[in-house]
Order: C-alpha cells, then structure tokens, then sequence
C-alpha cells in the first residue's frame, strides 16, 4: 500500500477558540492515538489532499517535530456547509497488530446485464477488513463478468488471502446489483 507524509506541529491549546485560529491560518487540528499517550497536532490543509481525496487506501508517515510513525486515518470531519476539514484523527500502526480498515472497491469486467440495457449500482464504495499493515490493498478488486439481471456479489462471494472482511457475509443489501432501466 502506498504512503503519504504528513507533517505537523504539536499543538500547546486545545481549546475551541485555538483550533478555530489553526483553521484560519490554512491548518488542520488532528489527534494521534494509539500510543502511549495522545498526541494533539496540526498540519497544512495541502497535505491532506492526496489522502482524502483519492479512490485508494494510504497509509501515513507521520513526522511531528521530528518524532516519526506510521499511522491510518482513522476519521475525517467536514464543515457541513463549506465542507472544509475540521479536524483529523490518526491511529498509530505496529507490523505485529492487525488494524480495520476502510478499503476502497474497484469494479472490473464488463456485466452481461449492462450489455443488455441494465444499470450496474455500486451501493458500497468500501469495505472494512482486519489484517496485519502488511497485507492491506490499496483497493479490492470486485469481478462484475458474472452480473446478470437482478444477480449482485456479496461481501461472502469475495476472496482475498489474508483479509478478513468485517461487514457481514450475507449483507442483505447487495454489494452491485443490475437493473433494468426502461422509458
């Protein structure tokens, strides 16, 4: 999976009225977890484009003020008018601890049922799994060449070694399904 470097700056105020000045400045308030301790920082809004806006998993090198760690975005807050990020939680990662996360999905081959006048509907663009850093995609694979009217895949029908998918199995909302769209 790739990384992405974020760098940041410890923050001494964690008050409201600090972190609304952070984000004038053109700065994201973020938390780091999963440590020993939290560690409360902020980082230059640019840094987080490749990281967000983006259809593939990252993981992200942290470096505040010269201490350094791998880390996942464990959740983003959006100004719910501007859409602006608010704030940016990270979870601290080790080789030898599995971590859940959101993997994007990525359809591939072509479905006989849109051949046919359907409309392929992607209900989930990701998945949640638990595996070791290690074996993290940057994207899941899902084969559409069997989708006929009214078929979808399930979360049960995919198979990647050494992911345990965390949604479950037998979803009853289908992962894609094919319908028909007529006049």
């Amino acid at each position: 999976m790739k990384t992405i470097e974020i760098i940041g700056y410890r923050r001494a105020n964690l008050g409201k009225n600090d972190s609304q000045k952070i984000r004038e400045e053109g700065q994201v308030p973020c938390v780091l977890y999963g440590g020993d301790e939290q560690v409360h920082f902020y980082s230059p809004v640019i840094l987080f484009r490749d990281l967000i806006y983006t259809n593939e998993a990252h993981f992200v090198h942290l470096n505040i003020e010269g201490e350094e760690c791998q880390a996942i975005m464990q959740e983003v807050q959006f100004h719910p008018v501007s859409e602006l990020i608010l704030h940016v939680d990270f979870l601290k990662i080790s080789e030898d601890r599995k971590i859940k996360m959101d993997i994007p999905t990525r359809l591939v081959g072509q479905a006989p049922g849109v051949a046919k006048g359907g409309a392929l509907v992607r209900k989930r663009a990701s998945l949640k799994v638990f595996a070791f850093p290690k074996d993290m995609p940057d994207h899941i694979d899902v084969d559409c060449s069997e989708l006929d009217f009214h078929h979808s895949v399930k979360v049960g029908d995919l198979k990647v070694d050494k992911l345990e998918f965390v949604d479950p199995k037998k979803l009853p909302l289908p992962l894609l399904k094919c319908h028909v769209l007529r006049n």
